[in-house]
């Protein structure tokens, strides 16, 4: 976690130039941004106390001065939450034996009895706990449709996005893709930092994946509710869905993302395409 703060200040500092909070700067810097002293006069810290917290050297900080800190980084909403995360850790939980997360029933039902709507239940780890027809065939028709009921073959969003040749594919701005995926990753990984099983991710992406490594590295926190997917998909070609992500009860990291067709006749049409897809299938396999 110190590494954590101590990464995440170093790059908003970075962010900042000197012209842009009214100092001089005289020919060129070793390197980008703010220096630690300036951004501390600018904060209304010394020196000394900002470079302690920077180096995660200081564990007790009161929350004027996070946010003190947070107005001189000029962070966002979100960035500032991730920040009193980072800072102000909560107290670490007893570990006890990881068990594998589940779907409540009920919530499958819903998900299941949603069919023009393709829907996922996502764990804390953006694993997939459960999806509907619709949903399985377009973000994955490739995988098994019972791989999320097996925890040690549940299809992986994030690890797909970035390892899976497929996946890739399906997205036409995979660039603005991959970064929002980070940038909801580093969310999760401030509220959870004594998570083993993300902690894991993290290295495997990490190593895998230079991309991943390049996108993580440059410290990206962004919640990330809604918004729009543009796809590519094999069967029925491009569409642009809306997706809202709702936080299920609990605390536990679960999620239901649904998505609907973007304004437009086309998308319209490339959903229902993609339903008749589903009702063929689901028709065929009810013959046999």
């Amino acid at each position: 976690m110190r590494n954590e703060l101590a990464d995440f200040l170093r790059t908003r500092r970075a962010r900042l130039r000197p012209e842009d909070i009214g100092l001089i700067s005289y020919g060129s810097r070793r390197v980008p941004g703010l220096r630690r002293e300036e951004l501390a006069r600018l904060a209304g810290v010394s020196p000394i106390y900002y470079t302690r917290l920077e180096q995660g050297q200081s564990t007790n900080a009161s929350e004027s001065v996070i946010e003190a800190i947070a107005r001189a980084l000029a962070l966002t909403d979100d960035e500032r939450a991730y920040l009193h995360e980072l800072a102000r850790p909560r107290p670490a939980k007893r570990r006890r034996p990881p068990r594998p997360d589940t779907a409540r029933p009920g919530i499958e039902r819903l998900i299941t009895a949603m069919r023009d709507v393709p829907a996922l239940v996502l764990g804390r780890h953006s694993e997939v706990l459960a999806w509907n027809e619709l949903g399985h065939l377009l973000f994955a028709g490739h995988c098994d449709r019972a791989a999320p009921s097996r925890p040690a073959d549940r299809p992986n969003l994030i690890r797909m996005l970035f390892l899976d040749p497929h996946t890739r594919e399906l997205y036409r701005r995979w660039d603005e893709e991959a970064g929002r995926a980070v940038a909801s990753l580093r969310v999760t990984a401030g509220r959870h930092a004594d998570d083993p099983a993300l902690t894991a991710l993290v290295g495997e992406l990490v190593v895998k994946s230079p991309e991943f490594a390049a996108f993580w590295a440059e410290h990206p926190v962004r919640v990330c509710g809604a918004g729009v997917k543009y796809l590519h998909h094999p069967v029925v070609g491009d569409l642009d869905l809306d997706y809202e992500a709702l936080h299920l009860p609990d605390d536990d990291g679960q999620r239901l993302l649904t998505y609907t067709p973007a304004p437009g006749p086309a998308h319209e049409a490339a959903l229902a395409l993609l339903r008749s897809d589903v009702s063929a299938r689901t028709t065929g396999h009810a013959a046999s």
